[in-house]
Parts: structure tokens; C-alpha cells; sequence
């Protein structure tokens, strides 16, 4: 199983590094989960600098990709030497984007005429794509999901692994990383968001 988390200059450190320490705390046995970039080095939008592990030509054999969120990405879904490189197709891929990594999915022409979540400062610019933009955290439609907010990256991961491996490996890992004395609120909280959009 291959997952690849694209990041890119400018990332929100949240959305790359929770869905990246999440799935590789579950330990699962033939999963590959790398942070996939434009570039061999990106910096993030508090000045952390992480190498990429491979590049965005190999999201498209990932059987799961994770667009992660960032500073720049109004600039980046402009520039097409960055966005021609990018090949994601729902009918084969889990694909799920945080925040403004939902502009990126409606540039790529991912979301169809189905709603999508995304922050409140990336918003006007997800209803200028011509997606409806919803109050809330997560929403999914068949193979690809969106959410807003940065904290919402643990429901966002979770919906993956949901899709990947079953509810049961999703609520583990949302378990796990639970603030201690919340930990079950947390995870009801968080399966209502996640449930209502995975498959029957």
C-alpha cells in the first residue's frame, strides 16, 4: 500500500505531519508512506525544512494521496510546471485534501459539482472555482474527501485509513492520539465525521 502526502514550499506543517506521523504510528505491515514534493527540500510556512522522500510524478501510483495545505498554494495552483505534474485519478486513489489543498483538488478538476470543506481563508477562493464550500470539518464524496481547518488533519487522516483498512484501524489510531481524560469523546466526535462517508 502506498501513500503519498504531497507537500509543498510553504506547507502547513500540521496538515503533512499529523496525517505523516498518524499512519506510520499504525505500523502497518506493507504500507509505504512517503512526503511527496515538487522539490528535494521544501520549507514550511514556520521555516521548517523537510526533505521530500519522492517526487509529485509518483503520487500517481499511490493507491492513496494526501494534498496537504500551505502559504503558497494559491501561487502554486497557478504555475503549471508544478500542477502538470500532478496526476491523481479517484476511480483508482483515496485521494483527501486539507484546507487550501482543497483549491488544489478543484484546479485539478477533482471535485466535480459536489461540495468540499476547506479553511475560512481559502474559502472565497474554492467558491471561485465553482465549489460549494460547507460548515464543516470533513466532507467526502465515493474515493475523495476534503476538510477545513487545521486540526481537522486527525478526522481527515482517519477517513483514509477507514478507506484503506476499516473503521476498526481508523478508531486505533484516533484512540491513540487522543488528548488523555477525552480520548473516547474525541473518537465518537471524530467517527461522526467520518462515518457518515465511508462506504456501507
Amino acid at each position: 500500500m502506498k501513500i503519498s502526502i504531497l507537500t509543498f514550499q510553504g506547507f502547513n506543517e500540521i496538515d503533512s505531519l499529523v496525517a505523516f506521523r498518524m499512519l506510520h504510528w499504525l505500523g502497518m505491515d506493507g504500507w509505504e508512506i512517503k512526503v511527496c514534493a515538487p522539490e528535494a527540500e521544501i520549507t514550511s510556512m514556520g521555516g521548517l525544512a523537510v526533505r521530500s522522500q519522492s517526487m509529485l510524478e509518483d503520487a500517481a501510483h499511490a493507491d492513496a494521496v494526501i494534498v496537504g495545505s500551505g502559504s503558497q498554494t494559491r501561487d502554486i495552483v497557478e504555475d503549471r510546471s508544478i500542477m502538470d505534474r500532478i496526476a491523481l485519478d479517484p476511480a483508482k486513489q483515496v485521494i483527501a485534501a486539507q484546507c487550501s489543498g482543497t483549491l488544489m483538488l478543484a484546479r485539478l478538476g477533482l471535485l466535480g459539482g459536489v461540495p468540499a470543506c476547506t479553511d475560512s481563508f481559502t474559502k472565497p477562493w474554492v467558491q471561485d472555482a465553482g465549489i460549494e464550500v460547507l460548515n464543516q470539518p470533513l466532507y467526502a464524496s465515493g474515493r475523495v474527501a476534503t476538510a477545513g481547518g487545521c486540526l481537522s488533519s486527525a478526522y481527515l487522516t482517519a477517513w483514509v485509513v477507514a478507506m484503506l483498512d476499516g473503521i476498526d484501524t481508523a478508531t486505533r489510531a484516533l484512540h491513540y492520539f487522543a488528548p488523555v481524560g477525552e480520548k473516547d469523546a474525541f473518537v465518537e466526535r471524530a467517527l461522526g465525521n467520518i462515518t457518515p462517508y465511508l462506504p456501507a
